[in-house]
């Protein structure tokens, strides 16, 4: 089904892209309303509750599409034995169901946050103290990350295991293979055993290797990928979450360049401004040295000014070039690493159609021999 295939190929690019954005669009508020405010104490305090309550809404919501949809009809028995209680028994939760408990749980999390923020008493009014209260959130945040990893990395890669184990058993291929308890067993062990050999490295490249991450930073990105998982959840599409955690970091990483070259635009226009005003005197001078020097009698009077003008003429020139250098510096403020962002889109790009091949060529060789 090419037109399937066509989605999956499309949900590859949107998801980082979409993550990206997200993740941007997080940091930008929480810049907005906590840490450009000259009040970091008060505006923390009024709005770090609301954004914990979005990521607890956001994790509960898909926590209850994906963890509890196995055991979802036991929930809703169990949850009608409470008073004033009564579910509709179905199979699975709906998302509408989902975002109503995820709201539940956003608007408690908000209140317990907001009570305990306000007897905190000893705060200092720094980025620092503000960071310090993302720390809590972020460790659940990536915890419940792990799980989302789980239920669609792990899950996109058990399934072919899946599909060949229900063939070989029913010596058939079904429509829809049942998954047994062992192949949930080898991915589990799958995900331990790579995090183990090869978790330290990718989580150095993504944690400081792209752009600097501080607890604000990373609670974006950790929210950006909630929200991306739960959109292409709904729409079907085998995303990964670490393509849309990288995406979310790139998104913050260029948020911070765009609000560093925002922040200097003013400096940089004095510094060309101070350019031309410089290049206005030096010419001034040169015509000036030009004329006394192009003098066939010159007095000591002369002299002594045509030494003055080259000292000046020197001075010029080195202060024009010292607000080249300065403005070159600011426009080249990368805090995303340039060669980082080409060898993730090199290995995106060459890992899938690599796997495909090496898939083919198994296929093509066990064929050769069953034949």
């Amino acid at each position: 089904s090419w037109s399937t295939m066509a989605k999956i190929a499309a949900s590859w690019v949107i998801s980082p892209v979409l993550g990206g954005i997200i993740a941007a669009a997080f940091l930008f508020a929480i810049k907005k309303t906590i840490v450009f405010k000259e009040d970091k104490i008060k505006a923390a305090k009024q709005y770090v509750p609301i954004y914990v309550a979005l990521m607890s809404w956001a994790f509960v919501t898909y926590l209850v599409l994906k963890g509890l949809k196995k055991v979802w009809p036991q929930v809703v028995e169990t949850l009608n034995y409470i008073p004033f209680i009564s579910l509709e028994m179905t199979k699975k939760p709906s998302f509408l169901t989902a975002l109503i408990i995820g709201a539940i749980i956003g608007i408690i999390v908000y209140f317990l946050l907001k009570m305990k923020l306000a007897k905190q008493q000893e705060m200092k009014n720094s980025k620092e103290a503000v960071n310090i209260l993302f720390t809590i959130p972020l460790v659940f945040a990536a915890a419940l990350l792990s799980f989302a990893h789980g239920a669609n990395d792990v899950a996109n890669a058990i399934g072919p295991l899946a599909a060949i184990n229900d063939a070989v058993v029913n010596g058939g291929i079904s429509t829809k293979a049942s998954i047994p308890l062992w192949v949930m067993g080898v991915g589990a062990f799958g995900i331990a055993l790579g995090l183990a050999l090869y978790g330290p490295k990718l989580i150095k490249t993504v944690g400081s290797e792209i752009t600097e991450l501080d607890q604000i930073r990373a609670f974006s990105i950790a929210m950006a990928a909630s929200i991306t998982v739960i959109i292409a959840s709904q729409l079907g599409l085998p995303v990964s979450s670490t393509h849309i955690a990288i995406g979310g970091v790139f998104g913050v990483g260029f948020l911070r360049e765009w609000l560093k070259l925002t922040e200097t635009t003013t400096t940089i226009e004095e510094d060309e401004e101070l350019i031309q005003d410089e290049k206005h005197t030096l010419n001034k001078y040169k015509s000036e040295l030009k004329k006394l020097t192009s003098k066939e009698e010159k007095d000591v009077k002369d002299y002594k000014k045509i030494v003055e003008l080259y000292a000046n003429i020197e001075a010029e020139e080195k202060l024009i070039k010292s607000a080249k250098k300065h403005i070159k510096r600011v426009k080249k403020v990368e805090y995303v690493k340039r060669d980082a962002v080409k060898k993730i889109i090199a290995a995106w790009l060459i890992t899938v159609p690599a796997a495909a091949v090496l898939a083919a060529l198994l296929f093509f060789t066990i064929r050769g021999i069953m034949l």
